[in-house]
């Protein structure tokens, strides 16, 4: 079954997790749902009057609370908060290395997979649109190139994936590439 080759592939490497230091806490779920048999990648488009990342297509996500157990509670909890889907509704797949924002978050990354039936609630002041996208059509290396961007004075390597329309980009677009070489296997 195809849940289960996801979690093998994402089992096989070790989670690199960065230290906290000065950082702040976040979470993101990189949402998976099966529908008729396809892998689809669900993806946010955030609303344009945000103070950060307006219009951008992201993962549902945020800063860890001081109620959340933990960063996969902070993710789940975020979920709900932006598309509306409770956490039993979510099965937890696996982790993918932790990243660093540029607004000094450390954002831990965590792969599920949502109930195929659910009803999805966007929050109108945070989400525009909710993208589902076959996870397949990011494998293809036409949709994808690299920029280097520079920040703070560094040179900083940017992925960018474009499908039917959309651009991922940024630390998303770091995220889809690093989940997409754990699960290069099942799109061989």
């Amino acid at each position: 079954m195809i849940v289960d080759r996801v979690q093998e592939a994402l089992a096989r490497h070790e989670v690199k997790t960065l230290p906290l230091g000065d950082m702040r806490p976040a979470a993101v779920l990189v949402p998976l749902q099966i529908i008729e048999g396809e892998l689809l990648l669900l993806l946010t488009r955030r609303t344009e009057h945000l103070p950060h990342h307006a219009g951008e297509i992201s993962f549902p996500g945020g800063g860890v609370d001081p109620e959340d157990k933990d960063d996969w509670a902070a993710a789940l909890r975020e979920t709900r908060e932006e598309i509306g889907v409770a956490s039993d509704l979510i099965t937890r797949l696996g982790r993918l290395n932790d990243c660093h924002s540029i607004h000094d978050y450390r954002v831990s990354c965590h792969v599920g997979l949502v109930a195929p039936d659910v009803e999805f609630s966007l929050e109108p002041g945070e989400i525009d649109e909710l993208i589902e996208l076959p996870l397949r059509s990011f494998a293809d290396p036409q949709v994808y190139h690299q920029e280097n961007w520079q920040h703070k004075g560094r040179h900083v390597p940017v992925d960018f994936f474009t499908v039917e329309g959309h651009v991922v980009w940024g630390m998303t677009g770091g995220i889809l590439k690093q989940l997409l070489a754990r699960l290069a296997p099942l799109f061989a």
